[in-house]
């Protein structure tokens, strides 16, 4: 961080990046995102590179779509198995953290290293609040046998530090129909990084039909802040914001609060 600081910092990476933004985009300074960067050094070759010559043309995340992840998922392929990129399994299910801390070491656990963790109802609206439990746990069973890494799902995040084959943020999430919903321990799951395809590879038919069967759970909360903030966030790949906190084409940004008053009337 005090190299790319040196060189100088975000802007710079900002500037690289140039050909690919949005210039006019107005930025929380009121003013546009090319403005913010226009002055910022040249990409330097060593701690900043360009488009032109990348240290990684692979990049070290990538989006994955498909009858499992419709709306996406994020996989850190940097930190991920390369021999897991490309992968086909059996999941195992846990449909909430508590179930996966009492049965994830159970020694009778079905489970091989090409078996696929699936953790669901940890999202957003879910657990709530999206928490890290994306970091799912290798059994022990299978760390007594050597194995150090096996996909694993989940719509719940974890921290950028973190390693191993992890495919999260699943949209939609389960609690809110999702596919990750309607998984059932046996069926075939399919993760190609390299062509950004996670599937649930079974026939669509299947799919629809036991999506048309879901039942929605309850609501973990229902009142207050928890029941607000369930009935108003956004799925991760909207970035879990508020729904009520977007922007409207027609409307004039709010300077100052409404109600706050100025002059002898406020300042007394």
């Amino acid at each position: 961080m005090k190299q790319l600081f040196e060189v100088g910092g975000i802007p710079t990476v900002l500037k690289a990046l140039d050909p690919l933004l949005n210039r006019d985009a107005v930025t929380v300074t009121g003013e546009s995102l090319g403005k913010g960067y226009s002055s910022a050094p040249e990409p330097d070759g060593v701690v900043v590179s360009t488009l032109e010559a990348p240290f990684d043309a692979s990049g070290g995340i990538a989006v994955v779509r498909g009858s499992l992840a419709p709306n996406g998922a994020v996989i850190k392929r940097s930190a991920a198995s390369k021999e897991l990129l490309q992968h086909k399994g059996s999941a195992i299910v846990f449909d909430d953290i508590y179930d996966l801390g009492r049965r994830i070491d159970d020694p009778d656990l079905d489970i091989t290293e090409d078996s696929v963790l699936v953790l669901r109802n940890s999202g957003p609206v879910g657990a709530p609040g999206m928490p890290e439990w994306g970091m799912l746990p290798i059994p022990q069973k299978l760390l007594r046998k050597g194995v150090r890494d096996i996909v694993r799902i989940s719509d719940a995040r974890m921290s950028g530090t973190a390693f191993g084959t992890t495919v999260l943020h699943v949209s939609p999430e389960a609690a809110v129909g999702g596919p990750l919903a309607i998984v059932r321990d046996g069926d075939p799951i399919v993760l190609d990084v390299e062509n950004q395809r996670l599937d649930l590879d079974l026939p669509e038919e299947e799919i629809e039909a036991r999506l048309a069967e879901l039942k929605l759970p309850e609501p973990k909360y229902r009142r207050g802040y928890g029941r607000l903030f369930i009935d108003h966030v956004n799925q991760a790949h909207e970035g879990c914001d508020f729904d009520f906190l977007k922007g409207l084409p027609d409307e004039e940004p709010q300077r100052l609060p409404y109600g706050l008053m100025s002059g002898w009337q406020g300042g007394w």
